[in-house]
């Protein structure tokens, strides 16, 4: 081992540097100082197991980002396995993603239940279903800078309290609908939250050879969530139905205080680490209006575009309608409602299962595809029905149309545009694009819910026709402009994204 004069600097605890001259410059003495700078840091991680299982767990995520997303450090070690700590904080995150699920699905198995017992109308319980989505809208509005602030961890935990408050007020209500829409309200509210922070605080944590399958985990959860309230709805009252929705709250809260808070929050917020960069401590100050940049056209147009797309699919009219479907082509809602409650389940649970394989590119083709199919048959379904043609077919076209429609969203386009939204954005912006592309999916989501109907009583058919162009329309942009981030450090596939940013070295 060779021996150098080297000017050393070493950091006091107020962070000011110190200097000194020396005359060697043995590789384990810095590699003692190295660690001995990220101890906060790793104290901080361990919330639960050994350090050895943390460090694992997020090794591939400690790294510190610049403004700009260039990398400035990474730990040697590459993680290949799931841990138990990795696996536990991501059950815990994913019990938000249930919530979701769960409130998307309870207006449907409850409607008839909750407009006889409280004399609710038409139009009251619209506003009521409805209002979830405005919720969700400032929620995603606040998500970013509430998560710059708190942390995902904590920022979950408020989403739940909001989550909770609701589903009670929904609970206790007795025919006073301002207390029901305001419970609704409060649940769109924390759902608008999770909705941004849980694909998130998944992606950080998780080593790049897992981060697309645990993820999407996020999805599985919203459809968990969905299909239990559409099947345990069937048979209880709408009542113990809202008190389900608070179980996973509950749970997340406790399960929070176990888990690590996620790495690169604490690279961007913790002060043992800002000595790395100057420019960690200009990372809080990016602002809605730095998203416009030259060097992060690409990504923006990327994540709001799978959000418009996704949206414009169709996917909520169909999730809120199905019933009304089925009826329209003169089939059984409840065994409508029942079949279309199991089949998303195995579709993404093998989204899951391909997602590190098969790649985001593939899956999202093939998924958009196969919602193009599920559309045309039901429109051919409405066209035949329209035409007094082959009667005893175009029920069954519906029910394979929304079945085929379902199952495909759940395989690749429900979860890929959130795991793709967690990986595209730089630290600097990733609060506000993020928060950006959630207000767009739920503004979209409201977009397409609110004026479902008028199209349905325009021309039935025609709606799915448009569905199914807009469907096949995003097999071109995934084609042309979604990079494939499969197998890919968040560094990497940020500096692939925005090309005009500088590297720090």
């Amino acid at each position: 081992m060779g021996i150098n004069s080297n000017r050393v600097e070493h950091y006091s605890g107020s962070g000011h540097p110190r200097h000194e001259h020396t005359e060697t410059a043995p590789a384990p003495r810095a590699e003692e100082e190295k660690s001995a700078r990220h101890q906060p840091l790793q104290s901080t991680l361990i919330d639960m197991g050994s350090r050895r299982d943390v460090e694992e767990n997020t090794s591939e995520s400690l790294l510190l980002t610049a403004a700009d997303g260039s990398r400035l450090r990474r730990s040697n070690r590459t993680p290949s396995a799931a841990t138990p700590a990795l696996v536990f904080s991501t059950l815990v995150a994913v019990c938000g993603s249930f919530v979701y699920g769960a409130a998307v699905g309870f207006s449907s198995p409850a409607q008839t239940g909750m407009m006889e017992d409280l004399g609710l109308s038409l139009e009251e319980y619209s506003v009521f279903g409805s209002i979830l989505t405005i919720g969700a809208m400032v929620g995603a509005i606040m998500s970013g800078k509430i998560a710059d602030q708190l942390g995902q961890r904590w920022t979950m935990g408020l989403s739940q309290i909001f989550c909770l408050f609701g589903w009670l007020a929904i609970l206790y209500s007795q025919a006073v609908s301002w207390l029901l829409d305001a419970g609704r309200l409060f649940i769109g509210y924390g759902i608008g939250v999770i909705s941004y922070v849980v694909p998130v605080y998944i992606a950080e944590i998780t080593p790049k050879n897992l981060r697309g399958a645990f993820t999407n985990v996020n999805q599985l959860m919203i459809a968990i969530g969905i299909s239990v309230m559409w099947l345990v709805g069937i048979v209880i009252p709408w009542r113990k139905l809202a008190l389900i929705g608070t179980i996973p709250c509950l749970l997340q809260v406790l399960g929070l205080f176990f888990i690590p808070e996620s790495p690169r929050w604490l690279a961007k917020n913790a002060a043992e680490i800002r000595e790395y960069t100057e420019t960690l401590h200009q990372l809080s100050k990016t602002g809605v209006f730095d998203l416009f940049q030259p060097e992060y056209a690409r990504s923006l147009i990327v994540g709001v575009g799978l959000m418009v797309l996704q949206q414009f699919g169709g996917v909520n009219a169909i999730a809120f309608y199905a019933n009304s479907i089925f009826i329209s082509a003169g089939f059984s809602s409840s065994i409508g409602s029942i079949a279309l409650g199991i089949v998303q389940i195995p579709f993404t649970i093998l989204g899951v299962l391909l997602m590190d394989v098969a790649g985001r590119r593939p899956l999202l083709m093939v998924s958009a595809a196969g919602t193009c199919l599920g559309c045309l048959f039901l429109g051919v379904s409405f066209l035949l029905q329209d035409l007094q043609e082959y009667k005893g077919l175009s029920p069954i076209l519906a029910l394979v149309g929304v079945l085929v429609f379902k199952g495909s969203f759940s395989l690749g386009m429900g979860g890929i545009p959130w795991v793709i939204m967690s990986e595209i954005f730089p630290m600097n912006i990733k609060s506000s694009a993020g928060s950006l592309v959630t207000v767009v999916n739920w503004f979209g989501s409201w977009v397409v819910t609110y004026f479902f109907n008028f199209l349905m009583k325009c021309s039935t058919e025609g709606t799915f026709f448009l569905f199914s162009g807009v469907c096949c329309l995003t097999i071109l942009f995934v084609a042309k402009l979604v990079p494939e981030t499969k197998g890919r450090t968040l560094e990497e596939i940020q500096a692939s994204m925005n090309p005009l940013t500088e590297s720090v070295t």
